[in-house]
């Protein structure tokens, strides 16, 4: 029975409250990496911490009882567990195979809490929104700065993405869907495309909310859009609510809401932060704080939605839930019928708009130097076209391509890319020109604003005009129609009335087109060709308009002025009159907007009288021998040749000012003039970049901090100075050579640390660092401490740059300082990311390094501290350290992690009621070989995605099949590699080896002792084991292995297990023949198929050890896929792994099994020879479960090195990385 009632009713009479973070919440668990794999992922390779998405299948009573906390504080409306649940995110940990599973268990999970408090409480119903967060990759910039055109990711590989996470979460049953934390409206639009495709595709409709973030004091977006522009980028959906998020707390966030309420024809959400984070990263708003802002928003009836974001918990809700109990929600604005269009700006078209000018002269077919310059790959200058019609006034800009030596739809695609990273053009919305509908739609991929389409016509029927209709509705944009039906172009006044009402018939009653994003072009004629049948064509025009404005409710109207003029080229004073007489009366007509080169119009009260009768005569047919007149008369006016250049007035300041402004307005056409300028005013040449250029760089970074610049101006800015300075190494170089010095640029490495994807600040920092000379080394995101200083100290770099932005990656920057400490490092680092500050790296990070640690607060401070960290300037240095000092001396010590004594982990071991648990007797005991067994077997058990790993090609099997650049490689080289083993089976090159043993075993504390035989009377040996000894939260264990066995006490007569597999015998014998044969490719290729094989022996044996051997799920029927995830009972750890570290202990084992009768030893540092081995102990107990052993004390190491009869030395030479002490 379905108690639910509509979302909408509900938001009509009262304010509904949304959860909190998820994200807090999960951190109060202090989650290892063990903890993150769980046991459904114990074996997976991959580092998991700060997958929080992946919780909901590894520790799904973590994310439920989330959810229960918020709903019992008061939530309406709970988010599931999927924020970064796109296969574009999770690529990041490699775990893209479990996205459509972790967003229907996390649907799953948040639904099954929804509905029992909805029961619970019929009137107060609870609702599921499945979570869509941005993903890490942003469709309208470039992760590269040097390179503006470049996309990480492309808006199919996006909507992919997202349509596979809305499939999962509508297989969960959300109730609705939340698109949340939009820095790119680009990402969103493909976000809602997914949607509108997934809805459409099952035949349903769910209410659809949408949520942007404001990120810095400019009030945009991180891509540049201000707040209305991303308003009409998304109102092409009837959306349940638009709101804010993240970034801001309440109070920055008010104008914000404030303004979309006022805006808005959608109901209004926010979550904001609890308050802005302090110099911990952590947020200091409490509930009473922040409900005290929240009842601002209530009392102004701002909202119908209200909740939290970073920062906020249950307490935060419940306060919320109190005061939005009383208070009235925000009423609906009524919806008008302007036309609204956005670049990064907006542009509303309103009864009150005189005319809209769109520039014609990006296109290839009206422009012949932009068609050369396009064809010659000059896009600079091409967009210096772009940039001059925006200040010739301009308010939308038309991109044509369409010419037979062009690539249309890859020349769009580049151009409006690079169009995207000018700031001062981007602005405007874009018309998509193009006869091409693949040209158009490859056009709508790039633009996050509301474009215009140009065009579609009739003139395919009926149903490619209704599916394209119905495509541009979806990507957003508005349309150009075309006065064209099957039977041609229309040409007189009725054929444009009909095919024109016809068009708005279909696409407002079939399509649902908004009828106010209908444009109709009903054709403008060329006119004065000596055909008398032309002459009437402007008339019709403007008769056409007049009509269009008046049967066609608030529709708009377009047309291409300067068709009208095409029989009078070569001469542009004619053309410009016409141009002008044409305007003036078609606008008087009704009409709306035209593309026309503002260049080429006459201001019309300036037309002389004589020249403007005869071209009104012409335009308004009101001679017939007007075009033989007007010719004669253009024969008489004066060829005034090309018009002088216009000369910007900024080119007219001194030198100084001029690189100032070129960099401020990220303008790189002149940057060659300047510098060759400079080089003759300054000297040395270096002296260009200390100066001038710094200097402009300087007031960039002033104008970002305080919000009157905007990250995508900044990334201009860092090119034109990369320009420059490009333009001044010669020179550089050259007084170099002249002093007989020479001086190697320094290295700076910069990274994102482990867990953390957020890099645009640190691409910042690293542009203006390469600007000023340094080489950078930019390892990426998501960096392990080993690459960091491992490539630090190969490559000799001068400085170490760490960025993070989540709240974990500060720890994770406390840990590179103790291992930089713990290797003698030298290396100055710098600290930098929104969630630093200078507290933290005072308290947290500087004491852990005994070499400089330095904080910087944005990009335009990184230069100064690098300057000062390479020279090693004491007077600084020194400065920095004391003011560090004083600000410990405020904040108090770090606090070391809590460990338990040996005896304290013990009490706190695992409790399993031995007298209330299945005990599984084996159908065997002993030890068994399995010699020679068959390849052909094997080969149905390998794991191709760790094969393909051993390649660099990483993906999963087979979807890596479809991947757009490692695809072919992929399927080329697993034919290849199946071909090899039929000659490697055929051959007998290798032979597969195995042994088995399960023993009567019962646990004698940390030890577990294997005895003979069932009478248990003779031990004949023990498994030694660590216990965890970090202090536990409440209810959570000091977990060991011998947890899962029962202890001798209990008289339970328990059991263990062992193995060891191997697909390497032979091997040598080959790889040398090949290697003599010069063909590595297959001895490396025997290596690979080797490992995999004695996987693939140590998966099927497990599976015969469950069914028969032991016999403990003689009914399991899994598939390999469901193999590989390890979604079975009982788990295999591998000795040298996380839950049992020390690798000495495989001997023990090895003894056991004796593994080296079937031909696998071990090394003295107790590696397994071959290399193709396995090995591990096998545990049945239903809770047994992999774990991370952690650091232990050294009084577990003591006892452990006594109980095995070892020195101390010795267990910590195999310990290294465990020991809480050293």
């Amino acid at each position: 029975m379905n108690t639910k009632k509509d979302i909408r009713t509900e938001l009509k009479t009262r304010v509904l409250v949304m959860d909190g973070a998820m994200g807090s919440l999960i951190q109060e668990y202090k989650l290892t990496e063990a903890d993150y794999h769980g046991q459904r992922l114990k074996d997976f390779p991959f580092d998991q911490k700060g997958n929080n998405d992946i919780l909901s299948l590894t520790h799904p009573e973590i994310i439920r009882v989330i959810h229960q906390r918020y709903l019992q504080a008061g939530a309406d409306i709970i988010l599931t567990n999927t924020f970064n649940a796109t296969r574009i995110s999770q690529a990041d940990y490699h775990a893209e195979e479990f996205v459509y599973e972790m967003n229907k268990v996390s649907a799953e999970i948040a639904v099954a809490e929804a509905l029992k408090f909805t029961l619970e409480n019929p009137p107060k119903p609870r609702f599921v929104a499945g979570s869509l967060g941005p993903t890490n990759k942003t469709l309208s910039l470039s992760p590269d700065v040097n390179d503006p055109g470049f996309r990480a990711v492309n808006f199919d590989e996006v909507k992919d993405a997202y349509r596979e996470q809305v499939e999962g979460l509508l297989d969960g049953g959300v109730d609705l869907i939340l698109i949340e934390t939009i820095f790119d409206t680009l990402n969103a639009k493909a976000a809602l495309f997914a949607v509108e495709e997934v809805l459409e595709s099952r035949n349903i409709r769910l209410p659809l909310m949408v949520s942007g973030t404001i990120t810095d004091a400019s009030g945009r977006t991180l891509s540049g859009q201000t707040l209305e522009a991303f308003l009409n980028s998304v109102s092409h959906i009837d959306l349940l609510s638009i709101g804010l998020n993240c970034s801001l707390g309440a109070t920055e966030l008010r104008p914000y809401v404030k303004e979309l309420s006022q805006k808005a024809p959608f109901f209004i959400s926010a979550h904001p932060n609890a308050g802005l984070p302090n110099q911990f990263g952590q947020y200091d708003e409490t509930p009473e704080i922040m409900a005290g802002h929240i009842k601002d928003y209530l009392d102004h009836s701002f909202v119908n939605i209200i909740g939290g974001c970073c920062g906020t918990t249950p307490g935060h809700i419940h306060a919320f839930a109190e005061i939005a109990a009383k208070a009235k929600p925000h009423h609906l604005n009524s919806i008008d019928k302007n036309t609204r269009l956005s670049g990064l700006e907006p542009v509303t078209i309103t009864e009150n708009t005189n005319f809209v000018n769109i520039g014609e002269r990006c296109n290839v077919a009206g422009s012949r130097k932009f068609a050369r310059l396009i064809a010659e790959k000059k896009y600079e200058e091409a967009l210096a076209i772009a940039r001059a019609q925006v200040e010739e006034g301009a308010q939308v800009i038309d991109v044509n391509f369409d010419d037979a030596m062009l690539d249309a739809e890859k020349e769009m695609v580049t151009f409006l890319n690079l169009l995207m990273a000018e700031p001062d053009i981007a602005r405007l919305p874009v018309m998509i020109d193009s006869s091409k509908w693949n040209v158009i739609e490859a056009g709508l991929k790039c633009l996050q604003g509301k474009a215009i389409v140009n065009s579609i016509s009739l003139k395919e029927g009926e149903d490619v005009f209704i599916q394209q209709a119905k495509k541009i509705k979806r990507y957003g944009a508005a349309v150009v129609v075309m006065a064209f039906d099957e039977k041609g172009q229309a040409d007189t006044l009725e054929r444009r009335k009909e095919i024109c009402s016809r068009a708005y018939k279909i696409l407002t009653e079939t399509v649902k087109f908004h009828p106010q994003d209908i444009i109709f072009d009903p054709n403008v004629l060329t006119i004065g060709t000596g055909m008398e049948e032309h002459n009437g064509y402007a008339v019709d025009f403007f008769d056409s308009v007049r009509w269009i404005k008046q049967n066609l409710p608030y529709a708009k109207t377009s047309g291409g002025v300067s068709n009208v003029s095409f029989s009078f080229r070569g001469n542009n004073v004619v053309r410009e009159a016409m141009h002008s007489v044409f305007l003036f009366h078609a606008i008087k007509a009704g009409l709306d907007m035209g593309i026309v080169n503002p260049g080429m119009l006459q201001i019309y009260d300036e037309i002389p009288a004589d020249l403007l009768e005869k071209t009104e005569d012409l335009v308004l047919n009101r001679r017939p021998d007007a075009t033989e007149r007007l010719l004669s008369f253009a024969e008489n006016l004066k060829p005034g040749g090309s018009k002088e250049e216009k000369v910007d007035e900024w080119r007219q300041l001194p030198l100084e000012k001029r690189i100032e402004h070129a960099l401020v307005k990220g303008l790189p056409e002149f940057v060659d003039e300047d510098m060759a300028e400079a080089v003759q005013k300054y000297s040395p040449a270096l002296n260009i970049i200390e100066g001038p250029l710094m200097d402009g760089m300087n007031v960039v970074g002033e104008l970002f901090g305080a919000g009157k610049m905007f990250l995508p101006q900044v990334i201009k800015s860092a090119r034109v100075m990369k320009k420059a300075v490009a333009y001044l190494l010669p020179y550089i170089e050259e007084d170099k050579l002249k002093n007989n010095t020479v001086d190697n640029r320094k290295k700076v490495l910069m990274a994102t640390v482990k867990g953390d994807v957020h890099d645009i600040g640190k691409n910042i920092v690293g542009v203006v660092l390469a600007c000023n000379n340094y080489d950078i080394i930019d390892l990426g995101v998501m960096v392990p401490t080993e690459k960091i200083l491992d490539t630090a100290i190969a490559e000799k770099v001068d400085v170490i740059g760490l960025s993070g932005l989540i709240t974990p990656s500060l720890e994770m920057m406390v840990d590179i300082a103790r291992e930089m400490e713990q290797r003698k490092m030298t290396i100055p680092v710098l600290i930098g990311g929104a969630t630093t500050s200078k507290i933290h790296t005072a308290v947290k990070i500087e004491p852990e390094y005994s070499h400089p640690v330095i904080h910087v607060k944005d990009a335009s401070l990184a230069v100064n501290v690098v300057a000062n960290l390479i020279t090693k300037n004491e007077d600084y240095l020194s400065a920095v350290k004391n003011e560090y000092a004083e600000i410990r001396s405020f904040q108090g010590q770090r606090k070391a992690k809590e460990y338990l004594t040996l005896e304290q982990a013990r009490t706190n071991k695992s409790l399993i009621d031995w007298n209330d648990t299945p005990i599984y007797k084996p159908n065997f005991t002993g030890v068994k070989q399995l010699i020679d067994f068959p390849l052909e077997e094997l080969r149905k058990y390998i794991d191709w995605t760790f094969f393909f790993l051993t390649w660099g090609l990483k993906g999963h099997y087979p979807q890596i099949f479809n991947d757009e650049q490692q695809g072919d490689a992929a399927r080329k080289l697993y034919d290849e590699a199946n071909e090899f083993l039929d000659e490697i089976i055929k051959k007998k090159m290798l032979q597969a080896n195995g042994v088995v043993g399960i023993w009567p075993a019962n646990a004698d504390g940390d030890d577990i002792v294997l005895f003979e035989d069932d009478t248990r009377q003779k031990e004949i040996g023990r498994f030694y084991h660590l216990r965890q000894q970090e202090k536990k939260k409440e209810e959570s264990f000091n977990l060991c292995l011998s947890d899962f066995v029962a202890p001798l006490a209990s008289g339970k007569a328990d059991y263990c297990g062992g193995f060891a597999t191997t697909a390497g015998i032979g091997i040598e014998k080959w790889k040398e023949e090949f290697r003599r044969d010069n063909n590595d490719y297959k001895a490396i290729m025997l290596e690979a198929l080797a490992d995999r094989l004695s996987e693939a022996f140590a998966e099927w044996l497990h599976l015969e050890v469950r069914k028969n051997y032991w016999g403990y799920v003689p009914d399991e029927n899994l598939s390999l896929d469901d193999l590989l995830k390890v979604n079975y009972q009982g788990i295999r750890p591998a000795i040298g792994y996380p839950a049992c570290p020390e690798h000495s202990e495989k001997q023990n084992l090895f003894n056991l099994l004796k593994a080296e009768k079937v031909g696998i030893t071990l090394t003295e540092h107790f590696a397994m020879y071959p290399n193709a081995s396995v090995s591990g102990e096998y545990f049945v107990h239903p809770e047994s479960r992999y774990f991370g052993l952690e650091k232990v004390g050294k009084d577990q190491v003591i006892d452990y090195a006594r109980r095995k009869g070892e020195t101390v030395e010795f267990i910590e030479k195999f310990l290294p990385t465990n020991l809480n002490y050293k």
